[in-house]
């Protein structure tokens, strides 16, 4: 369920990035590319704590 709520969330979130971006620069609001920057973008979410170290970080120097 979780995934479906990033998809849901990283879909909204970008469509308005889309919207906003588009009037910004006076390009008309496009869809499908909204569309495309969602997979790519929950993709990326889906990936990034998959490579990050869990655990804090060791402290180097301090002997």
């Amino acid at each position: 369920m979780r995934y479906f709520w990033t998809l849901f969330w990283t879909f909204l979130l970008i469509q308005m990035l889309t919207y906003v971006t588009g009037s910004m620069l006076g390009v008309g609001y496009d869809l499908q590319t909204g569309i495309i920057l969602t997979v790519v973008t929950t993709i990326l979410v889906y990936i990034v704590p998959l490579v990050l170290p869990e655990g804090p970080a060791d402290e180097h120097g301090s002997h």
